[in-house]
């Protein structure tokens, strides 16, 4: 019977082992967390699946993926990509990339993977999310990750997974020929204990709960981020330090994350602010940065996140008066437990979020002086657009000049880094020799694909797909 160590239990961990333990493994799993705060991000999150159906993902999955696919990329290798996987160089292997075969796989395995969750005791359906206007289609478990986690955990234990619940995985434990044989993990109260396999699957989650790693590869502005859910403070990024001292492939942009609007005053997980298209966003300074409303927020709202961190000490202030009040169901547009923070004027406003009143006023009013008439269509792009103004607001510009006007503080949450582990279409670990590490897969955020911008409502997908390819192919199932 072959011995599978799986770090991590979100998602990517969960599939992994109920997937390894159903095709006649015994399994175990390292998780930090104790037990009912185990599943990482997993367990806070809405899990938004990129998908048409059950069984067809969205008919711009691999296109986005593609077009995403990493930097400015040597045209001889994607001519040599083009061609006979089989063919390809090591360099081309190992080459910082979503190559072809890895963004197929993905795609092709997303529906049977569903299915397979399906079968698991997963519910899914086409639930309201929290964007407003969108340009793809979403489908979710009902009960959200938390639903994943829960139900993955009881599978996982009537299959025999054996939980090792507040241990850390710390080291890998290779032969003399290269084969990981197993690995270090520090148990509750300090003591290590080295702990054979025949496989491990990493799947521990990126580094957006390390404060060194997210400075040295994000920069000092990092200390103006903060995780998107408590999940995410368990994620310090020992998978890939494992794997890389032992020569793994880096994959995804180090230097970039997922970034999300959020209210810095909610302890809540996930407290998105996704309504800023409908008002404008100023920095401490109380002047506009950037254009609020280029498109449709599930398409934008990362980018506009970016600009917002940009900013002195990483926050902006939404501003916004009573005409959100003609946005349908705006409400479902916010996931913060704050109120908002009210005045009956932008002066008064001003005072309340420490702004200079006079800057936010000439600001407001340069705004209200660029803003054209046009027909408002909250729940579509509209055109309705400034004029004359030096920060274009390209959608729904409409003047805030009917009190009471209304502000939420936005800063960027680090839902999850996008650097992580080389990895191929079985989910094993590349050298950076392009050649797999035997005995060693990734899946969720501990492997990279992502570079640029994310790929809205992948995530969730990459870890349940990877972690269940891992599971098979260690298997031989």
């Amino acid at each position: 019977m072959k011995q599978i160590v799986v770090v991590g239990s979100g998602i990517a961990g969960l599939s992994a082992a109920l997937s390894a333990a159903e095709a006649g493994a015994s399994v175990t799993i390292i998780e930090r967390a104790q037990e009912g705060e185990h599943g990482g991000n997993t367990r806070y999150t809405e899990a938004y699946l990129r998908m048409k159906s059950l069984d067809e993902p969205a008919d711009d999955f691999i296109d986005h993926l593609a077009e995403n696919a990493g930097g400015y990329i040597d045209a001889s290798f994607i001519k040599e990509m083009s061609g006979d996987p089989d063919g390809w160089s090591q360099l081309a292997k190992s080459l910082s990339m979503a190559d072809p075969q890895m963004i197929s796989a993905l795609h092709d395995a997303a529906g049977p993977t569903i299915r397979w969750l399906e079968k698991a005791g997963i519910k899914f359906d086409f639930l309201p999310t929290a964007f407003l206007t969108t340009t793809t289609t979403r489908l979710l478990p009902v009960g959200g990750g938390l639903a994943m986690v829960e139900t993955l955990t009881e599978k996982c234990k009537q299959a025999g997974v054996e939980f090792c619940f507040e241990t850390t995985a710390e080291k890998l434990v290779t032969s003399p020929t290269g084969q990981v044989s197993g690995l270090l993990a520090r148990k509750k109260g300090g003591a290590l204990e080295q702990i054979a396999a025949d496989a491990i699957v990493l799947a521990s989650g990126g580094f957006e709960g390390n404060a060194e790693m997210q400075t040295q590869y994000l920069g000092q502005s990092s200390i103006n981020l903060r995780p998107v859910a408590r999940g995410g403070y368990y994620n310090k990024g020992e998978g890939i330090r494992m794997a890389l001292e032992i020569g793994a492939a880096p994959n995804g942009d180090f230097g970039s994350y997922h970034a999300e609007p959020i209210d810095p005053r909610s302890g809540a997980a996930e407290p998105a602010v996704f309504i800023f298209p409908y008002g404008i966003l100023v920095n401490k300074a109380g002047e506009r940065f950037t254009d609020e409303a280029p498109g449709t927020v599930d398409a934008h709202y990362e980018s506009v996140t970016r600009e917002i961190h940009k900013q002195r000490d990483g926050i902006a202030y939404l501003i916004l008066d009573a005409g959100i009040e003609d946005v349908p169901n705006w409400q479902t547009g916010l996931r913060t437990d704050q109120p908002a923070i009210e005045a009956g004027t932008i002066a008064e406003l001003a005072d309340l979020i420490k702004i200079d009143a006079q800057n936010l006023e000439a600001t407001v009013d340069a705004y209200n002086a660029s803003c054209q008439p046009g027909e408002f269509k909250p729940l579509e792009t509209d055109g309705l657009a400034t004029h004359g103004v030096g920060i274009r607001k390209s959608n729904w510009a409409r003047p805030l000049e009917r009190a009471p006007f209304k502000a939420y503080p936005i800063i960027s949450a680090n839902v999850f880094t996008f650097g992580g582990l080389k990895i191929d279409q079985h989910a094993r670990v590349l050298s950076q020799n392009g050649e797999p590490i035997n005995g060693l897969y990734a899946a969720g955020e501990t492997m990279g694909i992502y570079y640029r911008v994310y790929t809205g409502s992948t995530s969730v997908l990459r870890g349940a797909v990877f972690g269940r390819l891992a599971a098979l192919h260690a298997t031989g199932a």
